[in-house]
C-alpha cells in the first residue's frame, strides 16, 4: 500500500457476503476477489467463520470426487491470493486466514458476516413489539441480494440459508398479521402458495389473512387446493394445526378475527385455592439464566399440551431451591392455585396414589368421594384441573413413572419437576422440555456464602477459597454460611483448613444436630442406585485423574467397551458423572471425594487401570518415533484402537492429566516406565512445562525404586529436554551420571545414548572438538538409524558453529533421511529446519525457503508447536534477506506467539528481531 492512505481507508471495515453471490465490500465497493475457485473457497471458509475447514472439505467443494492432482497446491495459491487481497483492503488486520491443522480457519468477526447479522436480527425480532419486530425482519429480508452462493461451484452448497430466509420471511408475516396487515399480505402470500406449495405454514397465514379479509370463500379454497395438492403430489394429509384452522373458517369462528385473552375459570364456591409451595430460599444467586428459561417455558405456545419442564441436577445443586423462587414469583400467572408434592424418589418413594388423594382433598373433594382406584383418581384430578391455572410442582421424581398419573390434563395448568435423574421419558412420552443445572459460577458462588455469612464479615479472598472448596455447589455453599453465620472470623480459617484436607472435607461440610450435609444428599442418590451402577460408581473412586473414559472403566472392570460407556452414561442419567464431551466423563470434586471413600480395599481393580495406561502409552509412543530404550509393557492393551501416528497425538493429548495423576498414584517401578513412554510424546509435542514435571517425576520414581536403568533413561530424557529448548550447556552431569550407569550396567545402547548426551553437553558449552569426539564414540557403539540420525544433525550443528557451513549440510541432509525412514516425527520437521537454516547461512535462499515451509508443514501437521515457532523463524529470516519485510515480521510475530506458547525463552530472541525490523536495523 501506499503512504498516502486516508484515516478513512485505514479504518474501513471489511463486510462479507453469501446471502447472493459471495461478496467483499469495503465503504461500500466490492472488492475484486479473483475466480470462481477463489470465491468457492471464500464462500466455504465464511459459511464456517472461526472454525477450521478441513483441506478435505475445500478439495470436495471445489472439485467433488475428481480433484487434479495439484489440488492441494492450488488451494494454496488461492489461501495465498485471499491473503493478500484482505491485506490489501483491510489494514487494520482484524480479518485474516489461520493455517490449523487440519485445514484453514478464517478469524473474523462474525458480525461482519450478512447471515451471521440475519440470524442475529430474527433472535432479537423475537422479544420485541410486533412493530419493531416487523421492521428488524424487514432489514433481515434485506440483506438477501439474490440466490445464496451464486457465482460459486453448486457443490458448495448451504439448504440452511434457504432455511433461514422462509424463517425470516414467516416470523415477518407473522409480525404483520398480529398488526393488523392482513388485507396487504393476501396478494405477497398468493404469490408465494404458487411458488412453494408445500410450505404449510405459509397456507396457513394465507387462509388465516384471507378469512381475516373478508373472503371466507377463498379462505376455505386455498386450504382445499394445498390439501389436494399434497394428497397427489406427496401421498399426505394437512398437518393437524392446519387442519385445525380450516375448521375453524368452515365454523365462522370469529375468535380468528382477532386475538382474544383466554378466559380464567375460578375455582369452586367453597373449594380452596392451593398455595402449597415451598418458602423461597434466601441469598440466592447465579440463575439469571435458568430462571429466564422457566420464564419462556411459561410464555411458550404449547398448544393443546400440558407444559411441563423438567428441573434435574446432582444431589445439592439447588434444584428445589430454583423451581419454588420460580414458583413464588410467577404465582400471580396461576391464580387458582399451585399443588407441591415432594415425592422422594430416591429415600422411600412416595406412591402417586397416595399424592393423588392429597391433591384431591386440597381441591375440595370430600374425602368420602376420593375413588379408591388410582386411575380413577387421576381422572377427577383432570377433570378438575382442565380448564384451571394451575402450577403444580413435583419434587425429587424417581422416574418418569412416578409423575405420569400425576399430570394435569388441561393446556392451562403447568407442571414443574425436580429429579436427580434425567427424565428423558418425559420428554418422549409428553413431551417436556429439560434444564439441567451446573454448578454455580464462581462470583455467585462467593455471593451466597457472604449473604449467609453477613455481608462483608469475611474478607474476598478467604470466600473465594472457600467457594473454590466447595467447588461452587450451592448446598456446600449454604452450609459454610450457616457454620460461619454469627461464628468469630477466625473461624473461617479453620473451616479453610478442614475443607483443603480430603480426609476432613465431607464431615466439614455438615450443620451440627442435623441430618443436613453433603455426603447424606450423595447418600442418597449413591443408595438409589442398581448394583452394577453403584459397583461402577465405587470403580471411579480408584481414578486419580480429572476425567474418565470407557476405556479406563473397560479395563478395571474387566469387560468392554460398550458395556463400560453404557455405565458410565448410567452414572451420568443420576448426575453421579457429567459426559462433557463424548467418552469425556468428570465428576464434581464433593462427588469424586465421595466415590474415593467409597472405593474398593485392594489393589487389583488399580492395578489393572495402571496396566492399562502402560499399555496404551507404550503402543501409542512406538507410532510416534522409534523407541531406543528396552521399557515395554507386559500388559496387551486391546481395548482401545491406537494404529496411526495421528491417533496417537490426539490420545496423549487427551489423555494427558490422567496420565501424570497415574504416574503419580501408581508404585514407583509402574511411575518411572510411564514416565519414560511420556517423554517420547514430549519430545514430539515439546512444551517445558510438562515435559519437565513429567520427567521430574519419573526421575524421583526411578531413584525411589533403586532401578538403575530406570534412573538412566530419565536422566537422558532430562538431557534431551534442557537440549531441546537450548539449555545443553547445563547437562554435563547428568550425561556423565548416564555414561556411569551405562558403563555399570554393560548396556550398549545406553553407553550410545550416554556418549551422545555427554556430547551435547560439550556442545553446548561450546567445546566443539569434544562434542565432535564424543558423537564419533556413540557412533561407534551403536549404530541404531534413531540414534545416528541424532548423532549426524548435531555434528551438523556442531560444524555449523565451527563455521564449517558446508560442511554441515551433508550430514544434517543425512539425519533428515534418517529421521523420515525411521519415522520419526517430531525431530524429522526440527532437522528439516535446521537444513532450512544451513541454506539460509550459505545464501541460498531458494533452497532455505522450501525447507523452511516444509518444516512449518511437517509441524502444522503433526501439531508441533515448538518446530513450528523454530520453522517460522528462519522462514522469517529468509524474508527479511529478500526484502519482504511484512511477510518476516508476520512469521516472527506467530513464532514469538508459538514459543511463548510451549515456555521457550527464544519468544524474546524473536521480539528483538521484530522490533529490529521496525526500526530499521
Amino acid at each position: 500500500m501506499s503512504t498516502g492512505d486516508s484515516d478513512e481507508d485505514d479504518h474501513a471495515v471489511i463486510r462479507f457476503g453469501v446471502l447472493g453471490p459471495v461478496q467483499a465490500v469495503v465503504n461500500g465497493e466490492p472488492v475484486a476477489l479473483g475466480g470462481p475457485g477463489v470465491r468457492g473457497l471464500l464462500a466455504m471458509l465464511l459459511l464456517r467463520p472461526n472454525e477450521v475447514v478441513p483441506v478435505e472439505d475445500i478439495l470436495d467443494g471445489l472439485w467433488g470426487e475428481d480433484p487434479p492432482l495439484t489440488a492441494r497446491t492450488i488451494v494454496q495459491n488461492y489461501v495465498s491470493r485471499l491473503r493478500r487481497q484482505l491485506r490489501l483492503v483491510d489494514p487494520t488486520g482484524s480479518v485474516w486466514i489461520d493455517t490449523r491443522l487440519p485445514g484453514y480457519q478464517l478469524i473474523v468477526d462474525e458480525d461482519l458476516i450478512d447471515v451471521s447479522r440475519a440470524t442475529a436480527l430474527l433472535s432479537r425480532a423475537r422479544h420485541e413489539h410486533p412493530v419493531r419486530r416487523a421492521e428488524l425482519l424487514r432489514e433481515a429480508l434485506g440483506l438477501w441480494r439474490g440466490p445464496v452462493l451464486a457465482d460459486v461451484s453448486p457443490r458448495i452448497n448451504a439448504p440452511e440459508l434457504e432455511d433461514l430466509r422462509f424463517a425470516v420471511l414467516e416470523a415477518r408475516i407473522e409480525a404483520d398479521l398480529e398488526l393488523g396487515r392482513h388485507a396487504e399480505l393476501v396478494g405477497e402470500l398468493s404469490t408465494f402458495a404458487e411458488s412453494y406449495p408445500f410450505r404449510e405454514q405459509m397456507i396457513a397465514h394465507l387462509v388465516l389473512a384471507l378469512y381475516r379479509a373478508g373472503r371466507r370463500a377463498d379462505a376455505l379454497e386455498a386450504y382445499q387446493r394445498f390439501a389436494r395438492r399434497a394428497a397427489e403430489d406427496l401421498g399426505i394429509d394437512p398437518g393437524p394445526a392446519l387442519r385445525e384452522l380450516h375448521e375453524r373458517v368452515l365454523n365462522d369462528d370469529s375468535t380468528l378475527l382477532l386475538p382474544a385473552p383466554v378466559p380464567v375459570v375460578a375455582p369452586k364456591v367453597g373449594v380452596l385455592v392451593p398455595a402449597q409451595l415451598p418458602p423461597a430460599p434466601v441469598g440466592f444467586h447465579g440463575r439469571d439464566e435458568e430462571l429466564a428459561w422457566l420464564d419462556g417455558l411459561l410464555a411458550e405456545d404449547h398448544g393443546e399440551a400440558t407444559p411441563i419442564g423438567v428441573i434435574s441436577g446432582q444431589a445439592g445443586i439447588g434444584k428445589t431451591a430454583l423451581a419454588a423462587l420460580w414458583g413464588r414469583r410467577v404465582a400471580r400467572e396461576f391464580p387458582d392455585g399451585q399443588l407441591f408434592a415432594g415425592l422422594r424418589g430416591f429415600q422411600e418413594p412416595l406412591d402417586p396414589g397416595e399424592v393423588l388423594s392429597q391433591f384431591l382433598l386440597t381441591l375440595g373433594v370430600p374425602a368420602g368421594e376420593v375413588p379408591a382406584d388410582p386411575d380413577d383418581r387421576a381422572a377427577l384430578y383432570r377433570s378438575l384441573l382442565a380448564h384451571r391455572r394451575v402450577l403444580v410442582m413435583l419434587d425429587d421424581a424417581r422416574d418418569s413413572e412416578q409423575v405420569r398419573l400425576l399430570l394435569p390434563g388441561g393446556s392451562r395448568a403447568l407442571v414443574l419437576i425436580t429429579s436427580r435423574v434425567r427424565l428423558e421419558g418425559m420428554v418422549a412420552r409428553s413431551g417436556a422440555r429439560l434444564l439441567e443445572l451446573r454448578t454455580l459460577s464462581g462470583p455467585a458462588a462467593v455471593r451466597v456464602v457472604d449473604f449467609l455469612t453477613g455481608p462483608g464479615r469475611i474478607d474476598s479472598p478467604r470466600l473465594e477459597r472457600l467457594a473454590t472448596l466447595c467447588g461452587c455447589l450451592p448446598l456446600a455453599l449454604r452450609i459454610v454460611g450457616a457454620r460461619l453465620a454469627s461464628r468469630q472470623e477466625w473461624i473461617a480459617d479453620e473451616l479453610i483448613s478442614d475443607l483443603s484436607d480430603e480426609r476432613t472435607r465431607l464431615q466439614a461440610l455438615e450443620v451440627e444436630h442435623s441430618d443436613t450435609s453433603v455426603r447424606a444428599a450423595l447418600d442418597v442418590t449413591y443408595r438409589g442406585l442398581a448394583e452394577p451402577a453403584a459397583a461402577d460408581f465405587r470403580l471411579l473412586g480408584l481414578v486419580p485423574g480429572p476425567w474418565i473414559g470407557p476405556a479406563v472403566l473397560a479395563a478395571m472392570q474387566q469387560t468392554d467397551l460398550t458395556t463400560a460407556r453404557r455405565g458410565l452414561r448410567t452414572l451420568a442419567g443420576a448426575f453421579m458423572v457429567t459426559e462433557t464431551s463424548q467418552d469425556v466423563f468428570v465428576m464434581h470434586d464433593l462427588v469424586r471425594l465421595y466415590a474415593k471413600q467409597s472405593a474398593p480395599f485392594g489393589g487389583a481393580a488399580f492395578d489393572r487401570l495402571v496396566g492399562y495406561y502402560l499399555g496404551a502409552a507404550d503402543k501409542a509412543r512406538r507410532l510416534l518415533r522409534p523407541v531406543v530404550d528396552p521399557v515395554s509393557s507386559s500388559v496387551e492393551n486391546d481395548i482401545l484402537d491406537i494404529s496411526t501416528p495421528g491417533q496417537a497425538l490426539a490420545w496423549f493429548e487427551r489423555e494427558w492429566t490422567n496420565l501424570v495423576a497415574v504416574i503419580d498414584a501408581a508404585d514407583p517401578r509402574s511411575a518411572w516406565r510411564l514416565a519414560r513412554m511420556a517423554h517420547d510424546y514430549r519430545a514430539v509435542r515439546s512444551t517445558w512445562e510438562e515435559w519437565h514435571t513429567v520427567v521430574h517425576k519419573g526421575l524421583s520414581a526411578a531413584v525411589s525404586a533403586g532401578e538403575k536403568d530406570g534412573e538412566a533413561w530419565l536422566l537422558q530424557s532430562r538431557c534431551a529436554l534442557y537440549a531441546r529448548f537450548g539449555r545443553a550447556s547445563e547437562t554435563a552431569g547428568d550425561a556423565s551420571r548416564v555414561l556411569r550407569l551405562a558403563l555399570e550396567l554393560g548396556d550398549d545402547r545406553l553407553i550410545a545414548v550416554g556418549h551422545e548426551a555427554l556430547a551435547s553437553a560439550y556442545f553446548g558449552l561450546r567445546r566443539y572438538e569434544e562434542a565432535l569426539a564424543g558423537y564419533a564414540k556413540a557412533l561407534a557403539v551403536d549404530a541404531h538409524p534413531a540414534i545416528e540420525a541424532h548423532v549426524r544433525n548435531n555434528i551438523a550443528q556442531v560444524q555449523r558453529a565451527l563455521g564449517r557451513l558446508q560442511e554441515a549440510v551433508e550430514p544434517q541432509r543425512r539425519a533428515v533421511e534418517l529421521y523420515r525412514e525411521v519415522g520419526e516425527v517430531g525431530f524429522a520437521a526440527f532437522a528439516v529446519g535446521n537444513l532450512a537454516e544451513l541454506h539460509a547461512e550459505l545464501n541460498d535462499t531458494d533452497q532455505a525457503e522450501r525447507h523452511a515451509r516444509t518444516a512449518i508443514e511437517l509441524s502444522v501437521n503433526s501439531g508441533l508447536a515448538l518446530c513450528e515457532a523454530f520453522g517460522r523463524e528462519v522462514l522469517g529470516k529468509v524474508l527479511s534477506a529478500r526484502g519482504a519485510k511484512s511477510g518476516a515480521r508476520q512469521q516472527w510475530e506467530r513464532s514469538a506467539e508459538l514459543y511463548t506458547q510451549v515456555s521457550s525463552a527464544r519468544a524474546e530472541q524473536i521480539r528483538v528481531l521484530i522490533d529490529d525490523l521496525a526500526s530499521g536495523v
